[in-house]
């Protein structure tokens, strides 16, 4: 479903992301894991077109075949099928849940029954926002929040979805329904890119995984073969591995 090849990216004449490749295909959960500055999130945002990226390829599944999106902006990006979870969630803290939902389906430009069955999607996933439709965002738990953000993007129907530090500050209770819906929807056939600093539990979700050190992949592998090496994990990962 997404094809990255030889990305490269730049701060400045800062040069972060050198050459990086990796897929994902459908109905598959990919962890991108690294230390903190490896450029994993720099990496999401350029694949998304939030950043510009200084060269590569960004290859796309669409309704139509594949497609290089490199050149889109973001916003035809995502009406191409490419969902993007940012590490802040950036939910409008004074909409309500249902009206943060309606910004994407009104997008769209649904009939209200498709928006109707859209949003009962989203809560069906996160049952917790069902409860909290009318609720300004801004009252939400972080936990609350982050099943906001990923049920925003979930309503646009995505083939891909890019997911960036989506337990970060959540309560151990609350990252497993987090990862438990990534799955989830790993199982409705949609592609999954998560980078995730709690590497054990990204790697019990994930079914292959690309280790990024100081820009580069030097790593990817299965899973569960990364899951048994701890010990060359802990010498990539450090305290990522610790913790987890």
């Amino acid at each position: 479903m997404l094809r990255v090849s030889d990305l490269h990216v730049s701060y400045g004449t800062s040069h972060v992301v050198r050459g990086v490749s990796f897929d994902v295909n459908a109905g598959e959960v990919v962890a991108l894991l690294g230390r903190n500055g490896a450029g994993k999130s720099t990496s999401l945002k350029a694949v998304m077109g939030w950043l510009p990226a200084r060269d590569g390829r960004i290859e796309l599944e669409t309704a139509t075949g594949r497609r290089e999106v490199g050149a889109l902006p973001m916003h035809e990006r995502a009406a191409l099928g490419l969902g993007y979870v940012p590490e802040d969630r950036r939910i409008f803290p004074h909409l309500t849940v249902r009206e943060n939902l309606r910004v994407g389906l009104d997008r769209r430009r649904l009939r209200r029954a498709e928006r109707d069955r859209a949003l009962a999607r989203a809560v069906e996933l996160f049952p917790a926002l069902g409860d909290l439709l009318d609720h300004p965002g801004r009252v939400l738990s972080g936990g609350q929040q982050q099943m906001l953000a990923i049920a925003r993007v979930l309503v646009l129907d995505p083939r891909v979805v890019l997911l960036d530090e989506p337990s970060q500050g959540l309560s151990p209770l609350l990252v497993e329904a987090v990862l438990e819906a990534i799955v989830r929807l790993a199982g409705e056939g949609i592609g999954i890119l998560l980078v995730e600093q709690n590497a054990m539990a990204a790697l019990a979700v994930s079914g292959r995984a690309y280790v990024m050190e100081k820009g580069v992949i030097t790593r990817s592998d299965a899973s569960a073969a990364l899951r048994a090496d701890r010990a060359a994990l802990e010498q990539s990962l450090g305290a990522m591995v610790e913790m987890s």
